[in-house]
């Protein structure tokens, strides 16, 4: 699918050079119109709200009139459903985990800018996940967490007075020791702009270790 900014009253088939040159090159297939009052750059992640409908293109690369409403249409949503799906244990993140992984980005990101907006978040694909533990002292059968971590795909709109809006794709990782008594939990956020999930997983369990406290098993 093709993308184009620009706002058509629809009525007919438009004539816009920029769109019908979108249109060639997408044969057999549509051109997406993007909402520019939710994203300035369409060439980048668009999230699916912005985007307000798409014009089908026929074989020879022509628009063929119709038009098709996007019905999701509106301002953008978080969404943290690839990080709460999964059948994985979050406990660790408190009882609302979409919040507590929110509430780290937004400090990573004012840690940078302090007046920084968050409008909407997205986790983009399924989080790498670690655990680890050490057995129970009175029971053989259990384990006790000692350490957790994860590294989650994100796109996400902020503002800032300097630099107005800004879309950001990256991984955000967080890490937890000591999570059992008798130590003193301690945490810690990367927040790594531009990098792919795999990079970000790699690096997990050392960064999870870097920490300090136990833990012996690790778990994928």
């Amino acid at each position: 699918m093709g993308r184009f900014s620009w706002r058509s009253q629809r009525k007919g088939i438009p004539t816009e050079p920029a769109l019908l040159a979108a249109a060639a090159e997408h044969p057999g297939g549509s051109v997406a119109e993007i909402d520019s009052a939710y994203i300035d750059d369409p060439n980048g992640y668009v999230p699916p709200e912005a985007i307000r409908g798409a014009w089908l293109v026929d074989g020879s690369g022509k628009l063929t009139g119709e038009y098709q409403e996007n019905p999701r249409h509106g301002a953008p949503q978080d969404d943290f459903g690839k990080l709460t799906e999964p059948d994985h244990w979050l406990g660790w993140l408190g009882d609302d985990p979409a919040a507590a992984v929110r509430k780290g980005i937004e400090e990573s990101l004012r840690a940078q800018v302090a007046d920084a907006v968050v409008e909407w978040i997205k986790i983009l694909e399924t989080p790498r996940f670690l655990t680890a533990g050490r057995q129970h002292s009175e029971n053989a059968q259990a384990m006790l967490v000692t350490r957790a971590a994860l590294a989650a795909p994100f796109a996400l709109s902020v503002r800032t007075a300097q630099h107005g809006r800004s879309v950001l794709l990256g991984v955000f990782s967080w890490a937890a020791v000591d999570l059992s008594p008798p130590g003193v939990r301690k945490d810690r956020h990367w927040f790594d702009l531009n990098v792919e999930l795999d990079w970000a997983g790699e690096r997990l369990e050392g960064r999870m270790y870097e920490i300090g406290g136990e833990g012996r098993t690790t778990e994928r």
